[in-house]
């Protein structure tokens, strides 16, 4: 998932700046396509922009990231989020197989994992010259929806430049070949909102046909992990089974986003910008 308050603090400044002048801000300038629409997310799905949001394909969503202070994806990310930002989901594809969902969850035994590798991840901040991450607990423990083939959690964490906490809230959507993570930024105090908004857009996400998870067929790839991998990093969990749980913070680098709550503040701004654009 971070997102640092001086990138933050320095695109507030940009935006008054350059709201003065005339000007665009360098997030408003990427194109965000608003709603309502269907568009692609990725070759596995589609999704339903409701009226009020706004969407980044994976080029913009790129350009997003760096702005924002994120580490690089390793995988295409696209982004979703209501036309006053005060909260933002991240969907990116992993295509592991069939993910058997049969596994129970260790809360405890995760939180640590996810700990280990924030702090493998830090040492690549501090090169960046960027504020450091730090793991405060669960904004509430991973719950797995058998019916919908959804898992859900939600991770408490602070900056080292700042004691607010911030929450990455987190969706995984079992397909037939891969697994959808999406991860939804905001706030600790508007987290509550933020997911109940979140989640009634969920209806208007769907895999492709072939895709869905009820679709599976005997010969399918099955992932080499199950659910709690998930949560810890994916594919860095293979090497963690085998006993080398050092390398899952160069995964993890890469999968934790985290907003500070300065973003925000850019919200009324930028939803008077989507208006006019429709309007336009």
């Amino acid at each position: 998932m971070k997102w640092m308050r001086a990138a933050v603090a320095g695109l507030l400044l940009f935006v008054a700046a350059a709201n003065s002048h005339g000007q665009q801000s360098p997030v408003a300038a990427l194109p965000w396509q608003t709603g309502p629409a269907k568009v692609q997310v990725g070759s596995h799905a589609t999704l339903d922009v409701p009226d009020g949001y706004a969407f980044l394909d994976a080029k913009a969503t790129e350009r997003f990231n760096a702005l924002m202070h994120n580490l690089p994806d390793p995988t295409d990310t696209y982004t979703l989020a209501p036309t006053d930002l005060h909260w933002v989901a991240m969907f990116s594809y992993e295509d592991v197989g069939y993910v058997k969902d049969n596994e129970d969850l260790d809360a405890d035994a995760i939180l640590s994992s996810v700990r280990e590798g924030t702090d493998a991840a830090n040492r690549e901040r501090k090169q960046r010259g960027w504020a450091e991450l730090h793991i405060t607990g669960w904004g509430f423990k991973p719950k797995y929806d058998a019916q919908i083939k959804s898992l859900a959690w939600a991770i408490r964490a602070s900056s080292s430049e700042d004691s607010e906490e911030i929450v990455n809230y987190n969706t995984r959507l079992l397909g037939r070949t891969g697994v959808m993570d999406v991860v939804v930024i905001t706030g600790a105090d508007q987290l509550a909102g933020a997911i109940t908004e979140f989640k009634d857009t969920l209806p208007g996400f769907g895999f492709v046909p072939g895709e869905t998870y009820a679709e599976y067929r005997s010969g399918d790839r099955v992932a080499e992990y199950g659910l709690a991998a998930l949560i810890t990093g994916g594919a860095a969990a293979v090497a963690a089974k085998k006993g080398l749980f050092t390398v899952i913070g160069g995964f993890l680098a890469a999968a934790w986003k985290f907003v500070l709550a300065g973003f925000v503040a850019m919200g009324a701004w930028f939803k008077s910008l989507f208006k006019r654009k429709q309007n336009a």
